[in-house]
């Protein structure tokens, strides 16, 4: 128990570690631009998101109840031994689900935001599934199998949004706005954070943040998933269906994903899909949150409100005549030293469990 303790100390330790690292080389990038302006342009990056007071503070939970989910997503795949870089494909299917459901079933009243939610949620899982079965049974790397997910999800979204005349706005190019009754109620968070867009999704986002973690560390299911990641042919051994754990992973990781596009699209904030050639970001950022988190579910919680933070922060640089790319910059050099970290704990841990396997075969052999 000691030892999980101090691995855990040390990643957190290591998150802020590349924090600090990231900030600094986003001042040192300001201060190449232009000196003059490159501390009062810093300390905006630090305080820009509170200008506004709670409205600025529930914009920060609004932009970063999407980049949880998807972040959660990736770590929970990483934590059974598989990378969903399928995220962003599973989170434009899921978002297309939702407002599927959102513009054409205008008659299932109080309930009609959460079937919108539940299909964005079904939608994600199939998507999610695939890359999971082709590896399970035809040992086809998830990776390539998820790029390839996303392009297709891309492009499908796209080509049925456009094809089918109720869905689309072809004055905008893109789809059309949702039902009054499918968007998310704003569960008090308009009179805590008032003027602001964050809504009821927000804590969504926390609940499944909690359940997650809690299959993971307190059921026998968590713990099958996880040991398939550890070894996947000693779980099998062991009598754990190997195939079966991988392919419930990839789709609950895409399930995760998928819920992500149903609360951004449902935010009821103007939010549409848009009809262009690119994969969604928020995929990509959710890897960012879980390799800053340290695939961990409370830390991506956190890792989510901080990125999201920096990013409404960023925006207020041009200001001070600066680009909002440099937020990009710094966000790229904190994940390049949170991956850094993540792989030096795994090695330590990994070292540390050789050492404690070594003493008890030792201990075995004397006694």
């Amino acid at each position: 128990m000691k030892n999980k303790k101090q691995i855990d100390f040390s990643g957190a330790l290591s998150s802020i570690f590349a924090i600090l690292i990231g900030l600094l080389v986003g001042l040192i990038v300001l201060l190449l631009c232009n000196s003059k302006q490159a501390v009062p342009g810093f300390m905006m990056i630090l305080t820009g998101s509170l200008t506004h007071g709670l409205k600025g503070i529930g914009q920060v939970f609004y932009y970063a109840t999407p980049i949880i989910l998807t972040g959660l997503s990736v770590g929970f795949a990483f934590k059974t031994g598989l990378f969903n870089i399928g995220a962003s494909g599973q989170f434009i299917v899921g978002g297309f689900g939702a407002v599927f459901v959102g513009i054409m079933c205008k008659n299932l009243g109080g309930v009609h935001w959460i079937v919108a939610l539940a299909a964005s949620v079904v939608f994600g899982a199939v998507w999610g599934f695939v890359p999971g079965f082709l590896k399970a049974h035809f040992n086809v790397n998830e990776v390539i199998a998820s790029i390839m997910m996303n392009y297709i999800g891309m492009y499908a979204v796209n080509w049925t949004v456009k094809g089918y005349k109720p869905l689309f706005n072809n004055l905008r190019n893109e789809s059309n706005t949702v039902a009054v009754t499918a968007q998310i109620p704003k569960m008090g968070f308009d009179k805590i954070f008032p003027g602001s867009s964050v809504n009821g999704g927000f804590l969504i986002a926390i609940v499944v943040i909690i359940l997650i973690y809690l299959l993971l560390n307190k059921t026998t299911f968590g713990y099958e998933l996880k040991a398939v990641g550890f070894n996947k042919d000693a779980s099998k051994y062991a009598g754990i269906n190997e195939k079966k754990s991988i392919i419930l992973s990839m789709t609950i990781a895409g399930a995760i994903s998928g819920l992500a596009g149903g609360l951004l699209y449902l935010a009821g904030t103007g939010k549409h899909i848009e009809i262009v050639d690119t994969l969604a970001s928020e995929g990509f950022s959710g890897i960012s949150v879980a390799l800053l988190g340290v695939c961990h579910p409370i830390g991506i919680l956190f890792a989510g409100i901080f990125i999201a933070y920096l990013t409404a922060g960023g925006f207020y640089l041009q200001l001070f005549e600066f680009s909002t790319e440099i937020i990009d910059i710094i966000i790229a050099v904190i994940i390049y030293f949170s991956a850094f970290a993540l792989i030096v704990k795994t090695m330590i841990a990994k070292t540390r469990q050789r050492k404690e396997i070594k003493k008890e075969q030792e201990g075995g052999k004397k006694a």
